[in-house]
């Protein structure tokens, strides 16, 4: 993988696409743990005197009342405090002014460029990789960094526009770097190798079984996913999470891999969906039609430690309960501090697990937390990633 450290950046303008996609409130940044991700790559740059260009997204813009709401201004703030350094921010993403302050930079200089996605505005432009912006924003650089791994499953005009028109001086930061080192550990794991799928849907997970069924020695499935599964077993799952539309694949796949898929033996269950109500654990076969399960019950959890005990590589994606309700967290939690305490190998693959375990104190403790949700998942599931392909 081509990295920065193999391009000649000193005394050039360097374009850095990060991702300062972070959750703000009232103005205020909730969490900062994707801004602290890319200081490695801006500080290597300033280390070598470049003018340092930062772009990235933020939220989602369909209408003017979007501008203001997602302005990347505290994340300009918040840079400048962590590097100690002011970071200057321009509050367009094209034009004069934006052009004046480029030419004005001096080395180890660093500009902030506004929320990418305000060209979404007017005909989706970064969204749908327009030719004429990428060759514009290109225009503004002499290289080409791409550190945002959170959006490299995106064919947008900041991450494939951008290299479209500096090939040969683009490459990838120390961020993207360390998610595909920790990612291809899966193309050849130790084993046993064991997959744990949770989350709502199965069709969000679809592609992930279909390519990773073949590789893993087992795949744990627990979350509200488990119960279309169980429906295509026969079972009554009562008013619990159905995925109507993929009860089929859910049916193919326990026909062909029947000794791979393992699925929960008993759940948490209530009449209603909330934290209020208390619940009651139950054999997953003897749910009632006014009942949900909500969690995986305690003889899953000893089912999945029975496969995860030998394990050597774990990928991990979605929690395995209603993880914002706290009755429903544990299992998920108490999965976590299992793994981490026997020292398995555990990649997380980005999303609601991650947070999961930033919540649980023990993100950092896994071998990798992916910074990536719908990219990840894509990897996982085999797929050309354009970000990646743009600069390859």
């Amino acid at each position: 993988m081509k990295t920065i450290k193999d391009l000649n950046i000193e005394n050039k303008k360097v374009l850095i696409r990060c991702d300062f996609n972070v959750p703000i409130k009232e103005g205020k940044i909730v969490d900062d743990t994707r801004i602290v991700g890319a200081l490695e790559t801006i500080n290597y740059a300033l280390e070598k005197n470049a003018k340092v260009i930062l772009l990235s997204h933020l939220g989602r813009v369909k209408e003017k009342a979007d501008l203001e709401k997602n302005t990347l201004a505290p994340v300009a703030i918040r840079l400048s405090e962590l590097l100690n350094k002011k970071v200057k921010f321009i509050k367009t993403t094209r034009g004069e002014e934006l052009e004046v302050a480029i030419n004005n930079m001096n080395n180890g200089d660093i500009i902030l460029v506004e929320n990418t996605r305000y060209e979404d505005l007017d005909g989706k432009k970064e969204s749908s990789n327009d030719e004429e912006l990428g060759a514009y924003w290109a225009s503004l650089g002499d290289v080409y960094i791409n550190d945002a791994f959170g959006t490299i499953h995106r064919a947008h005009a900041s991450n494939v526009g951008i290299p479209n028109n500096l090939r040969g001086n683009s490459a990838f930061g120390f961020l993207i770097e360390k998610e595909f080192n920790a990612l291809s550990t899966l193309e050849s794991p130790d084993r046993p190798f064991i997959v744990i799928l949770g989350g709502a849907k199965v069709s969000d997970k679809i592609g992930v079984i279909e390519n990773l069924v073949t590789k893993a020695d087992n795949i744990l499935i627990g979350g509200g996913m488990a119960f279309t599964f169980l429906k295509a077993k026969g079972l009554n799952i009562g008013k619990s999470l159905l995925d109507e539309d993929n009860i089929e694949f859910c049916k193919s796949i326990l026909e062909k891999y029947p000794d791979k898929i393992i699925l929960p033996i008993d759940t948490a269950i209530t009449n209603e969906y909330t934290n209020d109500e208390e619940y009651r654990i139950k054999e997953i076969n003897q749910l009632d039609n006014n009942e949900m399960g909500l969690d995986i019950g305690p003889k899953t959890v000893e089912l999945f430690e029975s496969y995860l005990i030998n394990a050597k590589t774990v990928i991990w994606n979605g929690p395995l309960g209603v993880y914002e309700f706290d009755k429903y967290k544990i299992n998920t939690d108490h999965l976590l501090e299992y793994l981490v305490s026997h020292n398995i190998k555990t990649i997380l693959g980005g999303g609601d697990i991650v947070a999961a375990s930033t919540k649980a104190g023990l993100k950092d403790k896994v071998y990798h937390a992916s910074t990536g949700g719908g990219a990840t998942l894509e990897y996982l599931e085999g797929k050309k990633l354009p970000g990646i392909e743009a600069i390859k």
